[in-house]
């Protein structure tokens, strides 16, 4: 299913050309969004949507996701993290799962630039890790602007989900992230040249070892270990306080069901979680066809005409 939900063609009719946008998140850092418009953005509700592990704003799941949203008649911004989607020279840091705070800059200049009423993020793995995390942060103090989020398969505890990549029958999701992980750090040493130590790099064979090599000494923390505690989202799902969905699968490769049963998620009165036997990572291809061929962005759609109806 996970493979499927990858390699199936997605089809998005319908879908109008989208209007490159730049945030400033932090001095010297900027997200590159590929906006789809309403005629009246001021009248529409909004949806931001944030990729997932070396995804970008062209993944198929974001294209089928803001087709769908846009004609139900949502502005839709699918946002690019740090250095992805070719966006390498927007900033010098790397991106990692503990960036909320970009997302939240996202969100604050929609409100405050853009005057937008009702607004609604939604993220797919890391990406949900992100929007949770955002949520969690913001707590008793989010805006009334933002109606919700949702989450696709998101590493709440990054640390259980690093485990589970690195399982024998995960082997080829582990190459798969390794190689585009160290692929992506090559193009960024090369364009800032003497700024990224890659030394041990060439040893790397995890995503662990990845995280212990570069993404914590990059991005100030200990280690993988204190990365991963730091960064997840779980540390503070408790404190989530807008309307939320968790779609995941009991048979994710990647993301242990056990994190949505922990007393964080289950004891928070705001969250639902819909957990479906099947669906793989991120996947969820039904047999039906049409909207309803992606089960988790017809979800998705459903949230966000409960909570941000135009």
């Amino acid at each position: 299913m996970t493979l499927a939900g990858a390699l199936l063609p997605r089809r998005t009719p319908g879908l109008r050309p989208a209007q490159d946008r730049l945030f400033e998140v932090e001095p010297g850092t900027q997200l590159l969004a590929r906006c789809h418009w309403q005629r009246e953005p001021r009248q529409a509700p909004t949806l931001a949507i944030v990729h997932g592990l070396e995804g970008s704003s062209e993944s198929g799941y974001m294209r089928t996701l803001a087709a769908h949203t846009f004609a139900a008649g949502f502005n839709v911004l699918r946002i690019n993290q740090r250095n992805c989607g070719g966006t390498e020279r927007l900033t010098r840091t790397l991106y990692n799962s503990g960036l909320s705070a970009d997302f939240r800059a996202v969100l604050f200049e929609l409100i405050e630039r853009d005057t937008l009423p009702r607004i609604v993020f939604a993220g797919y793995s890391m990406g949900g890790n992100l929007v949770l995390k955002m949520a969690g942060d913001l707590a008793q103090a989010a805006p009334p602007e933002l109606r919700g989020v949702c989450a696709v398969c998101p590493t709440l505890d990054l640390a259980a989900c690093v485990d589970a990549i690195a399982r024998p029958e995960n082997r080829l999701y582990q190459w798969h992230f390794v190689r585009d992980l160290k692929s992506r750090m090559r193009r960024k040493a090369k364009l800032f040249p003497g700024q990224f130590e890659l030394n041990g790099m060439s040893r790397v064979r995890t995503v662990r070892e990845f995280d212990d090599v570069i993404t914590a000494p990059c991005c100030g923390y200990l280690n993988a270990a204190d990365y991963y505690q730091r960064a997840s989202a779980l540390r503070v799902i408790d404190r989530v306080a807008v309307p939320a969905v968790i779609l995941t699968s009991k048979d994710d490769p990647v993301v242990p069901f056990e994190t949505f049963e922990s007393p964080e998620v289950a004891g928070n009165r705001h969250i639902q979680v819909v957990a479906p036997e099947h669906g793989g990572h991120c996947a969820f291809v039904s047999r039906s066809s049409g909207p309803e061929r992606f089960w988790a962005e017809a979800r998705i759609v459903e949230f966000c005409l409960a909570h941000a109806r135009p």
